[in-house]
Order: structure tokens, then sequence, then C-alpha cells
């Protein structure tokens, strides 16, 4: 059954220091171009946005739970790819968006949700995030380049994991190799490397690993993590990992708690 269009649009500026501005995007069933409305609005966000304001931006397409799994991963990305296209050829600064992923479908149980239809057109979706720039608390830092001290946490968003996997994606791998040429300067930084998982239970300390089916997801991130640095040669003398489960959740969406940081150890 074809669904009534719709457009839903928000565009939230918190301003406190440690939230982030979101900008959501709600498509079209099974449509991955604009509509003028859509249009007028993405200009609109271009116009007002202060970029000199922004370290930078992450762009993530979502589906609903209908069709193969396949299918609405390249629907996400075309989604995403859509938005990105447009802020670019509207003068927006390419080198700003440094996440544009396809997440494919949110799955649902449709026979537990109350509003089957406003849910899934709500997970019809382009996630925009904006990272404002010296938005990390005392001692947390987004860069090893940072002058750092014993004790100060590394939070990156882009070394981020699919739900239920310790596998690193393609952006976290281009991440983690500008970190190793850092570390390859900065001989001398020690650190421990610490998984998280999201969307567990509070009666479990951890999330499942759906490749090894143990209950270890957010240790093997930080393994993961761990022995992908020591590829580039870093020394295994300078990294421990542990895993922290769903312990410490930023509170500022799942996919941000599919995480991985670092904590420094040792200078």
């Amino acid at each position: 059954m074809k669904i009534r269009k719709a457009l839903f649009l928000f565009f939230i500026f918190n301003l406190s220091a440690q939230q982030k501005p979101i900008e959501t995007i709600y498509f079209d069933f099974d449509k991955f171009d604009l509509t003028e409305q859509q249009t007028e609005v993405i200009t609109n966000f271009i116009k007002t946005i202060d970029t000199s304001k922004i370290e930078s931006i992450q762009i993530y397409g979502y589906c609903d739970d209908r069709g193969n799994d396949e299918y609405n991963f390249r629907l996400s990305n075309n989604r995403a790819n859509t938005i990105q296209s447009f802020l670019v050829s509207n003068g927006f600064n390419k080198s700003k968006i440094i996440i544009l992923e396809g997440k494919g479908r949110v799955v649902i149980n449709p026979d537990t949700v109350e509003n089957l239809h406003e849910t899934r057109s709500k997970n019809r979706r382009v996630d925009l995030i904006a990272v404002k720039r010296n938005s990390f608390e005392k001692g947390i830092h987004n860069s090893f380049k940072n002058k750092l001290k014993v004790g100060d946490k590394i939070h990156l968003d882009n070394i981020l994991f699919d739900l239920g996997s310790a596998k690193l994606t393609h952006n976290s791998k281009r991440e983690l190799d500008k970190i190793a040429q850092i570390l390859q300067e900065k001989k001398t930084i020690q650190f421990e490397i610490r998984g998280h998982v999201c969307c567990t239970p509070e009666i479990y300390r951890d999330g499942i690993d759906k490749d090894t089916k143990e209950r270890r997801l957010s240790l093997n991130r930080a393994k993961t993590v761990f022995f992908y640095l020591i590829s580039k040669k870093i020394s295994k003398n300078r990294m421990t990992y542990q895993g922290y489960g769903n312990k410490y959740p930023l509170r500022k969406g799942d996919h941000l708690d599919r995480r991985v940081e670092f904590i420094i150890t040792k200078l």
C-alpha cells in the first residue's frame, strides 16, 4: 500500500556545550530524493549554521523495517549521499563531513509497536549531527595532538561500530590510521583502550557480539582497536584494553555509545 507522503523536519540547538545540534530529515517511503519543501529547509540550514564553530558533521541514513537488508542498506546510503551532495553543491565544506554512512533498516517488532505507521515514517530518515568546536569537558579531548596529562580521555565520534559488531568500519580504520601516525611521533604516550556498548538491558553488563555469540562485545571492540594499532606498528607495550559494557552511556544517541575511547595512562 502506498503510504501518504509526509515530511517532518526539526532542528534543535542545545545551548549546552556538551550537546550536539541535530537535524533530522524524514523521507517518503522508498524514496531518497528531496522534495521542494525539504530543499528549502536544508538551504536555510546552510545559511544559518556558523561553520566556524563546527568541528565536524556526521550524516547517517536509515530505513524502515520493510524490505531485505541489502536493499535497505543501499537505500539508506542513497539518502545519506543525497544530503551530502546537496550540502556540498550549495557551498558547504565537504571536509567538515567526517562520517557518511547508511545504517540500513531500523528493526522493530510490528506486533508490539503501538503506532506502526508513525514509527516507520520516523525511521525513514537521515540524521545530521554537528559537533561544536571545543565541545568537550575539561580532561576530555578530541585528538591525541592536544596537550594531554595522565587521566585525560580521548573521545572520537568517528570510531564507532555497527549494532552488535566489533568489526571496524571504513571510517573507523581511517581515523585509527591518523591516530597511529600521531602515536608514531609521540612515542611516550601510553593509554588504555576502552570499549562501550549501547542498547543493553541493565540486567546485563555487556552486549552480545553477533560474530562470536559471546556477551563480551565491549571487550571485543577494544581488542579489535588494540590489534589494529599493533598492525600499524604501535607497540603493544604502550597499550592495554578493557570492555566497560553499558556502564558509561553518553545519552546522546545509541550510535554514539557503540564506541571506543582512550584514557592516557602515562606520558
